[in-house]
């Protein structure tokens, strides 16, 4: 049976690890911030404590055989629920929080691990979670800018010329379209145009001559 001095110290140090990756949350303006992980890694390291001595007393008796896994198993698949209410589903299929879910989910993790005395591979886990969503985030930006789709948005009325407007993207040979899609209405026309290659200068040409042509309403850019 685990002192009641190791008990605070285990408890205290999952809240500490889990205080360390809510705080990176917590400047991006998360829902899921710094009370969120120390409330998940200092429970998931209780549920280990209880998971692994909560039945010390009992073991003893006939017939009585436990495995001290079992309880702390299901953080694993308890935290999903949590994880799934930090995702959010955008329009155009664009997913944000996944990287917030993973992170509490490691918290989990974390916090299992500190509540089974194992506090060096919790430090270690916490400072890698910590490159992961910090230090390395400058590197996914420049790799996300590089190989995202750019998607043009052009709001018409509905006696917009197509073939006027496709020709101001197919004269230009370095633009290329990866899909095209028209989404008609009763009051005007909306096309989305992705693109997998542009060039800047030809782009912003096409946009000024977007915004001549009387029947376009709005032109929005997602670069």
């Amino acid at each position: 049976m685990l002192s009641y001095s190791e008990i605070l110290i285990r408890l205290s140090v999952a809240s500490l690890f889990g205080a360390f990756i809510g705080l990176e949350r917590e400047r991006k303006n998360w829902t899921a911030g710094l009370r969120t992980h120390m409330m998940v890694c200092v429970g998931s390291c209780l549920i280990m404590i209880v998971s692994a001595f909560g039945f010390a007393d009992i073991l003893g008796h006939d017939n009585v055989v436990l495995d001290p896994s079992r309880v702390a198993a299901q953080v694993v698949s308890g935290i999903g629920f949590i994880g799934a209410g930090t995702i959010l589903f955008m329009k155009q299929g664009t997913v944000h929080g996944l990287t917030t879910a993973a992170g509490l989910w490691t918290v989990a993790a974390i916090g299992l691990a500190t509540g089974g005395g194992m506090y060096f591979a919790a430090a270690i886990t916490t400072v890698i979670a910590l490159i992961i969503l910090w230090a390395l985030k400058p590197l996914e930006n420049k790799f996300e800018e590089k190989f995202k789709e750019k998607v043009l948005r052009i709001s018409t009325g509905t006696e917009i010329n197509i073939n006027e407007l496709m020709n101001l993207f197919l004269k230009e040979s370095s633009i290329k379209i990866k899909s095209f899609s028209l989404d008609k209405g009763e009051s005007g026309n909306t096309f989305l145009l992705m693109f997998d290659n542009y060039d800047q200068i030809e782009i912003e040409e096409i946009l000024n001559n977007l915004k001549e042509i009387p029947s376009v309403k709005t032109v929005s850019w997602t670069k």
